[in-house]
């Protein structure tokens, strides 16, 4: 993965970028969408449990990598690790592409993949389900419960589950001892990035105003879910983020080349309100670059141990 950093692309060529693939069609994906039973087993240590959520008005998934010694210690409680999906996909996505599993054999905590719906974007809806509500409540109650999760907790998230990421993090101070977002949206009103979050809603054929209603009649809600007006919560909690910039020096893979492109501005103009209120993060941002789990997984890897030392965990 190139490690360079350029100075960014211009507005006229993400303009250009976007407008010859078609938004919809850039956050498209071929994965399969799962579908949740309750307390199912997966493999030796994955789980997939339905949690009755009053926040959403029906029962909604969330699949569990358990500890190695989870049996074996009874009275050990675990820290947690939420991966949060991104659109068009499902809480089933970490598992599918990465080796996320095998990555913590013998680590001592437990994976969360909640769900988020099918738009992966996990806020509370202006007229709709209670997406932070079910991860940041409903889910935490349950793990502690019935799993013996401890109030240490960390969250990372690739698209639209980068957008939680943060947005969970920075509306909730404290909530989270980390955040990582890999080419997350984390600056909801930055140029294009409004009608791009209308058109991934509309792909699920859902109204885009059930989502924060209008970006300029409704703009103190928008501003109420946008993790850079809500940056100042984010002190004090270590962060990650990770962005390409697509097109620019890209491999040739345009589709998922140019959403990267179009994100690249939303990533600068986060962590450079972050960089004014003095509050550190650790950033990658690369040349070229896609949209894709082919980055991500590389990117989940270089912030793990950021996301273990915030975890209480050895790398």
């Amino acid at each position: 993965m190139p490690h360079h950093h350029p100075r960014g692309i211009s507005r006229r060529a993400v303009t250009r970028a976007t407008a010859a693939t078609g938004l919809a069609v850039l956050f498209g994906a071929t994965a399969s969408v799962g579908r949740a039973r309750a307390a199912t087993q997966v493999s030796a240590r994955t789980v997939d449990v339905s949690v009755s959520s009053p926040a959403l008005g029906r029962s909604a998934p969330v699949r569990l990598i358990l500890p190695s010694d989870f049996a074996a210690q009874p009275d050990r409680t675990y820290p947690v690790l939420y991966l949060l999906h991104g659109a068009h996909d499902d809480y089933t996505s970490w598992t599918r592409e990465t080796d996320i599993e095998a990555f913590t054999e013998g680590r001592d905590l437990i994976v969360a993949m909640p769900d988020a719906g099918p738009t992966g974007i996990p806020s509370a809806w202006r007229d709709g389900p209670d997406y932070e509500t079910f991860q940041l409540q409903e889910v935490p109650a349950l793990l502690a419960r019935d799993y013996r999760a401890s109030s240490v907790r960390a969250v990372a998230g690739v698209s639209t589950g980068g957008y939680g990421a943060m947005a969970h993090a920075a509306r909730h101070p404290g909530a989270f001892t980390a955040a990582a977002s890999y080419s997350g949206i984390l600056d909801t009103t930055a140029p294009g990035v409004p009608s791009l979050v209308d058109a991934i809603v509309a792909r699920e054929n859902l109204a885009p105003l059930t989502l924060w209603g209008n970006p300029l009649l409704n703009a103190p809600t928008w501003r109420d879910f946008n993790p850079r007006a809500k940056a100042g919560g984010l002190r004090g909690t270590p962060l990650y983020v990770s962005n390409g910039s697509g097109v620019v020096g890209g491999s040739g893979d345009w589709l998922p080349e140019a959403l990267e492109s179009l994100l690249w501005p939303s990533a600068h103009s986060f962590t450079g309100i972050l960089a004014l209120l003095g509050i550190p993060v650790t950033t990658h941002f690369y040349s070229g670059g896609g949209h894709s789990w082919a980055y991500w997984k590389g990117e989940f890897t270089a912030s793990w141990p950021m996301l273990a030392g915030a975890l209480g965990l050895p790398e």
